[in-house]
């Protein structure tokens, strides 16, 4: 059998294998568990392993940092190394035991973080699309290895498109403009596709202007056109989603559904679990219908059958046999884990001389903190094979004797008359002893609550309240409660209730208390702050460890509403800040903070994503000198949400959203991060006196450390088009290298940037153009700490006005607006429509030459449209037989109108 050998070509193994197939065989083929084939000896394949920063889900595994972690290294070869670190375990777990452990692995992630309140902001690289691109391209070669022919794993590129909110995420449609989809969204799917890094893609949940992503024409308009056998897989349970008439019941049946899913492109369908029978019923009925045919599902399976082939899987032998799992978690990828957790840290400001920590000078260091003992994990961790806390990594270079520590928790009693609540395995119940529990506050109200009586935090399950857990770590968190004040200062104890965890109510039942909630008095039997402070007074330094839990107020389903951290967490800072001014604040957080106060007030703060197993390690390598601070923000850290726009609007160039566009002063820019020496910049030169489409120009700086030791530093290149025809980033990243330089060395940094990659998209022409412009070049430490500036004029196309009669004009394709949204065309496949969200709502065209137009038709419906030349509000209506020249055009609508395209006629 042709499939069967490794000297055929894949195109004809896949031919070859899909021609013996029965049309049954290959219908159960297009669900996410495709059944073995015992007449051909085919196995089981199942897709979806998950593997965003380590092997996931299957047990013990190497926990690398966190995906937002590893971009911060702005390490490619490194973030490289953890992908090939990942692959080798998922082989290895494979090789023991592949009905458990598939070879389609889930990662990574390029969904960019325009918003720092996304609950999934720990799964992304960065909020830059060349950045995003670049990360995660190498950890994608990672998982894919370097075999000319066989892949280690297929890793599959996730979320497919615009998807950056939890809220309603099934619900909501991402408006993505002409300019935002071509400039900002798909460029970080369209590299690592490019480059052959990736071979698959994940749909999304949620819309794209208005139709479901999982039948967006831009899987075959934009990613099959870079690699038509690109395999798509759906998220798990959208399919069911597009007829669901409880989601987004975009079409009348599952049948209709499924069909126009496996039309736009979607080849392997994750729905309803291993339930394939159900898909299979789906695809079935289509057929039956004349909805599809067999050539579509043929196109699907030749994909599937693609991977499968490149996998090896039917290879006598494969490259990796020798990968066993005895490369879980060994000594080299423990070393891997300290290296990436170490490079990941970000030293956010540094003063005093505080930093680095050194025994010789400081005798006592006091570790306080939700975080200082605990490593915390995330939904898609593997299970930590050991953990190495702070407080840990800090005792083995000080000694466990110089080392004092609190968490810095309150501790409380609940009080009903004279009886008390307590907690333990059995449940609840009053005593007339003294039971407390300790108070660890997530912000929003949201606490967990560990029992005095025997140390495990309490739990709800089928209305019963235990103290049975060792803290959150499923995906329905029955962790988190509230203590709701009363008027008359008593609380009542609830469950706490988010998308995905029901609210069970207040905790009264196991008390035989009625229907009522219980108004328990509060006791303070211990204020966390206060016994972190006098800790902290007696000591040389001090490190407060705090942060997020992964699983709690931001996580997948959930969104943050602020960037404040906990008040418990604010007052703890404060309370230790004021007994001793020695003191450094880590943040070990999925996602940024606004934390203007620590950062006017304490000599140190660092950033640190989840680290993993080995990030007390990589913390103490940082705060005692013995490696220089690597990392670099991906992402801007604002000092209030209120300078963020809507979650919910994607235009980050209207909103100027992102550090491409932010016009304010943040408290942490983008590529910042310091370094524990100091770098001089010197001798920028450009190669090119100008430049045009085609060229690529050297641009080169001399980066000398001055300081007294070692360190790295991460050089960076932005541009911005000074003049246009657009609005244009203010700048843009378009290069960056990171060096580790001795005292006082010196190096030459080369950057060759291409004049293509300073293209934008123009709306006027539906294409990617260079216009004739200069260009500023600079080249810094972050996007705000700029230390050196050039021009590079660039001879381009000069965009003249819009002829309106040379073609219809999309009403997409607008300038400005005001109260509109981007929606789905009347045809059911593609195209684009703008609609009134609010009557006198507009869209501008601009530039538009109107000689020769004697009459205008516009396509769309509901309420009638308004034309109107220069002003929305003040202009003259258009009267087609009056009108030449060139003019800005307005449609003014009412709500409910929708507009497709304009076309004007002679």
């Amino acid at each position: 059998m042709r499939f069967r050998d490794p000297g055929v070509p894949v195109t004809e193994r896949v031919a070859d294998l899909l021609g013996r197939l029965t049309l049954p065989e290959k219908i159960a083929m297009l669900h996410q568990h495709q059944p073995a084939i015992d007449r051909l000896g085919i196995a089981a394949f199942t897709t979806g392993t998950e593997a965003l920063h380590g092997l996931a889900w299957l047990g013990e595994a190497t926990v690398f940092p966190q995906a937002i972690g590893l971009a911060t290294t702005w390490n490619l070869d490194l973030i490289r190394r953890v992908g090939a670190a990942t692959g080798d375990e998922v082989r290895g777990l494979h090789q023991k035991d592949p009905s458990r452990c598939g070879l389609n692995v889930w990662a990574p992630v390029v969904n960019l973080l325009r918003d720092p309140r996304w609950g999934r902001n720990e799964e992304g690289y960065a909020e830059d699309p060349l950045l995003t691109g670049r990360a995660a391209s190498a950890y994608a070669k990672g998982l894919a290895g370097d075999h000319e022919r066989v892949l280690r794993t297929a890793p599959t590129l996730k979320h497919f498109l615009g998807y950056n909110n939890e809220t309603d995420r099934c619900t909501t449609s991402s408006n993505l403009g002409p300019r935002v989809l071509h400039e900002y969204e798909l460029p970080a799917f369209r590299t690592p596709i490019e480059n052959g890094a990736a071979v698959a893609v994940m749909a999304s949940y949620n819309l794209v202007n208005g139709r479901p992503a999982h039948v967006s024409p831009y899987i075959a308009d934009e990613l099959r056109t870079l690699d038509p056998d690109l395999f798509v897989v759906s998220d798990a349970y959208a399919p069911s989603n597009l007829a669901d008439p409880m989601q987004q019941a975009y079409f009348a049946d599952h049948a209709e559904s499924h069909a126009a899913a496996l039309r736009a492109g979607i080849d392997s369908f994750t729905d309803l679990d291993d339930r394939s029978e159900v898909t299979i019923e789906r695809i079935t009925e289509a057929l039956r219908r004349g909805l599809i045919d067999e050539e579509d599902v043929d196109s699907a399976i030749r994909r599937a059958i693609g991977v499968r082939v490149r996998l090896g899987e039917f290879d006598p032998s494969s490259p990796y046999d020798h990968v066993t799992s005895d490369v879980i978690n060994s000594p080299g990828h423990q070393e891997l884990a300290r290296e990436a957790a170490r490079e990941s840290v970000v030293l956010l400001k540094s003063e005093c001389c505080l930093l680095p920590l050194d025994p010789q000078r400081q005798h006592t260091i006091a570790v306080v903190g939700t975080h200082a003992d605990t490593n915390f994990t995330d939904w898609y961790s593997g299970s930590l094979p050991y953990a190495v806390t702070m407080r840990e990594g800090i005792a083995e270079v000080f000694g466990r004797d110089r080392v004092v520590h609190a968490e810095g928790v309150d501790r409380i009693a609940l009080r009903l008359g004279d009886r008390y609540l307590a907690a333990d395995a059995d449940g609840l119940h009053l005593t007339g002893e003294r039971a407390g529990f300790d108070v660890f506050d997530w912000g929003n109200g949201v606490v967990t609550l560990r029992s005095t009586v025997n140390g495990m935090f309490l739990c709800s399950s089928e209305g019963a309240v235990t103290a049975t857990s060792t803290g959150p770590s499923q995906w329905v968190v029955s962790e988190m409660f509230e203590l709701t004040e009363r008027p008359d200062g008593t609380v009542a104890l609830r469950t706490h209730s988010s998308p995905g965890n029901p609210d069970l109510g207040a905790v009264t039942a196991q008390l035989d208390l009625g229907p009522r909630a219980a108004r328990f008095t509060v006791e303070t039997l211990v204020d966390g702050a206060a016994d972190a402070a006098d800790l902290a007074a007696s000591a040389d330094a001090v490190i407060v460890v705090t942060g997020n839990h992964p699983l709690i107020n931001g996580r997948e389903t959930e969104d943050r509403s602020d960037l404040k951290l906990p008040a418990a967490t604010e007052r703890l800072i404060r309370e230790v800040y004021a007994a001793n001014r020695n003191v450094a604040l880590v943040l070990v957080s999925s996602y940024p903070y606004a934390v203007g106060w620590a950062d006017e007030h304490l000599p140190a703060v660092l950033w640190t994503s989840h680290a993993g197993q080995e990030l007390g390690h990589a913390l103490t390598d940082v705060l005692t000198g013995a490696a220089d601070p690597g990392g670099r923000l991906t992402q801007t850290w604002y000092r209030s949400a209120t300078e963020l726009p809507d979650l919910l609007d994607y235009d980050i160039i209207t909103n100027d959203a992102t550090y491409l566009y932010y016009r304010g002063t943040p408290l942490y820019p983008f590529g910042h991060g310091l370094s524990y020496t100091s770098f001089d910049y010197s001798t920028l030169d450009i190669s090119h006196p100008s430049a045009a489409p085609g060229d690529t120009v050297t641009v080169t700086v001399w980066v000398t450390n001055t300081g007294r030791r070692t360190g790295s530093e991460v050089v960076q290149l932005y541009t911005h088009q000074q003049l246009s025809r657009v609005k244009q980033p203010l700048r843009q990243l378009r290069g960056f290298e990171k060096v580790t330089l001795r005292a006082g060395e010196a190096r030459l940094v080369t950057f060759e940037l291409a004049v293509d990659d300073l293209r934008f998209w123009d709306i006027t022409s539906d294409r990617f153009v260079i216009e004739t412009a200069r260009h500023k070049i600079m080249i810094g430490r972050s996007s705000s700490d700029i230390r050196l500036t050039g021009t590079l004029p660039v001879r381009g196309t000069r965009i003249g006005p819009r002829r309106a009669l040379a073609r219809p004009i999309p009403a997409i394709d607008h300038d400005e607006y005001s109260g509109i949204s981007v929606v789905a065309a009347p045809d059911s496949v593609r195209g684009e429509a703008v609609r009134a969200a609010e009557d006198g709502a507009w869209c501008c065209l601009s530039g538009i030459d109107l000689t020769g137009v004697r009459s205008v038709d516009v396509d769309g419906d509901g309420p009638p449209v308004t034309l109107r030349l220069d002003d929305p509000y003040a202009g003259p209506s258009l009267d087609a037989a009056e009108a030449g020249g060139v003019h800005d055009v307005y449609l003014v609508m009412d709500a409910g109108s929708r507009v497709t395209s304009l076309t004007f006629r002679s």
